[in-house]
């Protein structure tokens, strides 16, 4: 009986301190997100652009000599 009596005492003791620190959740790692970028081509510009430079041009060399 008395061995019985000094097993529980020990399994008490060494059981206590395993839940010393208190519970403590599990970390779970988030799932990753993807995120898609558009892309980074400035194709839409150069035609307005193109545009801008032939007008500039054909302004620039306008040969009309009719005083003002």
């Amino acid at each position: 009986m008395r061995k019985l009596l000094l097993a529980s005492a020990i399994a008490a003791v060494t059981a206590t301190s395993a839940f010393a620190g208190g519970y403590v959740a599990p970390v779970v790692a988030a799932a990753p997100v993807v995120v898609e970028k558009g892309s980074s081509s400035s194709a839409g510009i150069w035609i307005p652009l193109a545009l801008l430079v032939i007008i500039g041009v054909i302004v620039a060399n306008d040969d009309d000599k009719e005083p003002i």
